[in-house]
């Protein structure tokens, strides 16, 4: 099998799933518990929650494990309820829906910016926020469900940013960002699915999206899952002892571009929907279009040759509507309907883009061949 879906899923890492048998028979205890295997559990999650502040240069207090992601980002707009909050249209689903219900039009305002696109992988520039604007009379109090005040803050405007896919990809620094909540999963770096975590600056609301319990200092409820912190743990110390970030900007980067390269000048009516230029991209996406080819056509054909990619988005699997993210960059629904996302990891290698340029262009050439769209007009794209 060529698995070229890692902004999908990475599969889990081998000193991961060590790390969490072990957890499994040695840290079982709830960690929440006084007890002495109550301690030892809960000094693992602590060595987790410092592994991941270390990468993104935050305090160990500022970081909240969660099921992943999508909760993280629900947890961040719901504290906001009934506020301004502005978003980019190429943020993913769990916060552009969540904006939706939640957005109101009272102060303070929350800007919610993706730093990198999980579709074509973008890099993207966080809205300045000006921080100079304070107010005694206007005090924002993120209330829980039960009543009481969370945090009482007096500024204006909140910062976040989903870093999801940049996490372990390029280098991070949350400080200077100007951050002040930022959201992450494990299983983007091959740690489990369903563990994530939250960052949220000393100070800021929040406002608990599970409510009924006092773990993450009253700030998310619910019994730890104490095996996959552990397995995020593993996942974080591999990336900080690998410096994966260098990495993937010298390996990834290369394998990406030469794959993108040679389906522009091997296969007639291809596009790019990722700009190369460094800086303007993470090193591992790319994702492309297939004039006259549908997207997920292409993917069921590269399937059945062992070749496992995504038409845009995995987490919209299901969803016939062309890539939001492509209609917004481009308004057009034929480049989004043919487009493939190709992401590499550390593990492949010249061979995965050899075996992808064995069998892309002829499935290519299939489905233009049944295409009502003329041979003609599709040479002319690449000319």
């Amino acid at each position: 099998m060529t698995y070229l879906d890692y902004a999908a899923t990475v599969p889990i890492l081998p000193e991961v799933v060590e790390a969490m048998r072990k957890a499994e028979t040695e840290f079982f205890a709830n960690a929440s518990a006084l007890h002495t295997p109550g301690h030892l559990a809960m000094n693992q999650i602590e060595h987790t929650r410092g592994l991941l502040a270390k990468l993104i240069n935050a305090e160990p207090e500022e970081i909240i494990f969660t099921s992943g992601a999508s909760e993280s980002n629900n947890t961040v707009i719901r504290t906001f309820e009934g506020c301004e909050i502005e978003t980019s249209p190429l943020e993913h689903h769990s916060v552009i829906e969540a904006a939706a219900a939640y957005k109101g039009k009272k102060l303070p305002k929350l800007y919610s910016y993706m730093l990198t696109n999980n579709e074509i992988g973008e890099i993207l520039e966080l809205p300045e926020i000006d921080r100079s604007k304070y107010t005694d009379s206007l005090l924002f109090e993120a209330k829980s469900d039960w009543g009481k005040p969370i945090v009482t803050d007096c500024r204006k405007a909140y910062l976040h940013s989903d870093l999801t896919q940049a996490l372990g990809k390029i280098p991070l620094d949350v400080k200077k960002m100007g951050l002040d909540y930022a959201t992450f999963s494990a299983h983007k770096i091959g740690g489990p699915i369903g563990v994530g975590a939250l960052y949220a600056k000393k100070g800021v609301p929040l406002k608990p999206l599970i409510i009924g319990g006092n773990q993450e200092n009253k700030r998310r409820g619910g019994t730890y899952n104490t095996v996959g912190i552990i397995g995020f743990g593993a996942a974080l110390e591999h990336a900080l002892r690998e410096k994966t970030w260098e990495k993937y900007d010298t390996k990834v980067r290369k394998l990406r571009d030469t794959l993108a390269s040679r389906i522009l000048k091997e296969i007639p009516g291809s596009s790019l929907n990722t700009d190369l230029k460094p800086g303007k991209s993470l090193p591992n996406i790319l994702n492309a279009s297939f004039r006259a080819a549908e997207g997920e056509s292409i993917q069921l054909y590269l399937d059945a040759e062992g070749v496992i990619v995504s038409t845009g988005s995995a987490c919209a699997s299901g969803d016939i509507k062309p890539s939001h993210v492509l209609m917004a960059k481009t308004g057009d629904a034929e480049v989004a309907h043919s487009s493939i996302r190709f992401s590499f990891s550390l593990e492949n290698t010249m061979k995965d883009v050899d075996r992808v340029m064995e069998v892309l262009p002829g499935i290519i050439k299939r489905l233009q061949g049944i295409s009502t769209i003329s041979a003609k007009t599709i040479s002319a794209d690449n000319s």
